[in-house]
């Protein structure tokens, strides 16, 4: 049985680490390169970054942030926001980042998995999910809805149909992001990720509402995850990755060992 993952999530805003709730009410809270080096000294498995206003604006990653990065750490990282090409897709891995994640960019013109998954391969595209309750409907089965534009837009598009399609298209991970748990500490959305994890051939990585060792035990064995995305529960100091990964693995979780 493979080991669990654990991957710390860093929200960045205009190049400072930044946290919200419920993709609202983000506030500054720190270097997200100090970070990123104190989290892979801490046994974190992977680090993700997302640059959480660039979708919105328009806006390119900047790639002086992800070579700094990358000068720091040595685990994998990946990066997501701005991406909208294999040009863009392909400056970051040059700069050093291992992984792409994709997810407006790729709703609003699907081919872009494709395209990006033939030039840097399937196992560096991450397709990211932004997820939200949605009344059932014949267009939204589910009853989760794919949302964009960093929380703001609905999309009409079922999360498990999009999750099959972005399997298809060639993504190698898929990130399960509940907006509705996201920043809460009261745990990840269970059915949501065991839905999806259930229904793909690709690792599904859990990630909003992490507020307790618990909660990251309950995503791998009820949730069915195959690696889960901590935030707020280690940037405020509550637990070290350390400590989470002791926990995991005296609750009989394989993780990687780093302790």
């Amino acid at each position: 049985m493979l080991s669990k993952r654990l991957i710390v999530c860093l929200d960045v805003r205009d190049g400072k680490l930044a946290k919200s709730i419920k993709f609202v009410d983000t506030k500054d809270i720190g270097d997200p390169v100090q970070k990123a080096r104190q989290y892979y000294e801490d046994g974190a498995d992977e680090l993700v970054f997302y640059d959480i206003t660039a979708s919105q604006k328009n806006r390119d990653i900047i790639l002086d942030f992800v070579r700094a990065v990358a000068s720091q750490i040595f685990i994998p990282f990946s990066v997501g926001g701005g991406i909208r090409s294999v040009e863009d897709a392909t400056k970051l891995r040059l700069a050093g980042a291992d992984k792409v994640n994709i997810n407006t960019a790729a709703v609003k013109r699907k081919e872009l998995i494709s395209e990006i998954a033939g030039a840097i391969g399937s196992q560096s595209t991450i397709l990211s999910m932004d997820v939200k309750r949605a009344k059932k409907t014949g267009e939204i089965p589910s009853g989760y809805e794919i949302v964009i534009n960093d929380g703001i837009t609905p999309t009409g598009i079922d999360a498990l149909q999009w999750a099959k399609l972005g399997e298809k298209l060639g993504a190698g991970e898929l990130v399960v992001n509940s907006i509705d748990a996201d920043g809460t500490k009261e745990g990840y959305e269970l059915a949501l990720t065991r839905m999806i994890a259930n229904n793909a051939g690709i690792p599904v990585i859990a990630s909003g509402g992490a507020g307790k060792p618990e909660h990251l035990y309950e995503a791998f064995s009820a949730g069915h995850a195959d690696a889960a995305l901590v935030a707020s529960i280690v940037h405020y100091g509550n637990y070290t990755c350390r400590e989470l990964k002791a926990y995991l693995q005296n609750r009989g979780i394989k993780v990687r060992n780093s302790f």
